[in-house]
């Protein structure tokens, strides 16, 4: 093959794999490994595409495109058609998507949580039009697991995170929920975050079990704290104009296997909390895990309404509406 008739062969397949309701290979990155909870929900959306239909799916895992700003800006620049994010990362180009990082908004009960995802109206209806004023389009929403703390030091209520220079995602939001809780919020990229602990830059993080246990972040922390004060969500993307250019039935296929993918990924995280936590303490039967007391969780929990104000200033125009609206939404999967 000439390197002209090869140049313009790879710029058509390009062009296909953007924008075409004829595209046989479409790409998706998220922010996990393949056997992580995202990569789970990724795998099972490639099965039932590529079940349902002659489509290839590509899948990325964490770091083979990038930090979490690089595939998003691949996503919207269209040469990836899928992307797996959390509203962490997305809230520079969509304030409103800060809300579910108020402290003690969701609930811990995986029942309701999975009710709430699934009909909420402020997911389902008013976040799609601000993800598409940003050429994206929102497929779903999906809480990951209790957000936990782990520190060098056990953390017992706000006063011990004073001081501590504790790992937060690049969000305004949650760096003003770590101040109000007393620490020194430090944003990092998750692949400085490892050295960071080790080193003694930072010294506390936050995420799901499954996450601890599986990048080992117990070997550079010796505490595990469970404060209730968060579930980590993450959302799925399409690039705009890609899923507007898809014919009703590829359309069709896509919400169909999100739809799959979702029940799949709800039932798997059945039990994972627990699972992985034992993992932690075989791995390193040292670790403490300590899950807070109503009594300890008070102070945590007093700090919400400040909070919640800051995101009202600064969550973007619809930042009131959605709060109320999520808040009706979860009083109903009660």
């Amino acid at each position: 093959m000439s390197y002209q008739k090869f140049f313009a062969t790879s710029a058509m397949a390009l062009l296909l794999g953007t924008g075409s309701a004829v595209a046989d290979t479409w790409r998706y990155a998220f922010e996990e490994a393949m056997e992580e909870v995202q990569g789970k929900f990724a795998q099972k959306f490639k099965e039932e595409i590529e079940a349902n239909s002659d489509h290839e799916i590509q899948l990325f895992p964490f770091g083979t495109l990038g930090e979490s700003d690089s595939i998003m800006e691949q996503t919207q620049s269209g040469i990836l058609q899928f992307v797996d994010q959390s509203p962490g990362f997305t809230g520079a180009l969509i304030p409103e998507a800060q809300v579910f990082f108020v402290p003690y908004l969701l609930p811990q009960d995986t029942a309701t949580l999975a009710t709430f995802f699934e009909n909420s109206k402020a997911i389902n209806e008013m976040f799609p039009p601000l993800y598409a004023e940003q050429g994206l389009e929102l497929l779903t929403m999906f809480p990951e697991g209790e957000v936990m703390m782990t520190t060098t030091e056990a953390v017992t209520g706000p006063e011990d995170l004073d001081e501590v220079k504790f790992r937060v995602m690049t969000n305004p939001l949650l760096v003003e929920s770590y101040k109000a809780f007393g620490a020194t919020p430090t944003p990092l990229p998750w692949g400085e975050v490892y050295g960071a602990l080790q080193t003694g830059i930072i010294q506390g993080q936050e995420n799901p079990a499954f996450y601890i246990e599986s990048t080992k972040m117990y070997e550079v922390t010796d505490h595990i704290t469970r404060t209730g004060h968060n579930n980590f969500t993450t959302a799925v993307m399409a690039n705009k104009e890609f899923f507007d250019g898809l014919s009703d039935e590829d359309k069709t296929l896509v919400t169909n296997a999100i739809d799959a993918a979702f029940d799949y990924i709800i039932a798997y995280q059945e039990g994972l909390t627990e699972a992985s936590l034992a993992k932690v303490m075989e791995a390193k039967p040292s670790m403490t895990i300590t899950t807070l007391t109503e009594e300890q969780r008070a102070p945590f929990k007093a700090t919400a309404a400040s909070v919640e104000e800051e995101f009202l200033k600064i969550g973007g125009d619809q930042a009131g509406a959605i709060l109320e609206q999520l808040k009706a939404d979860l009083a109903a999967a009660q």
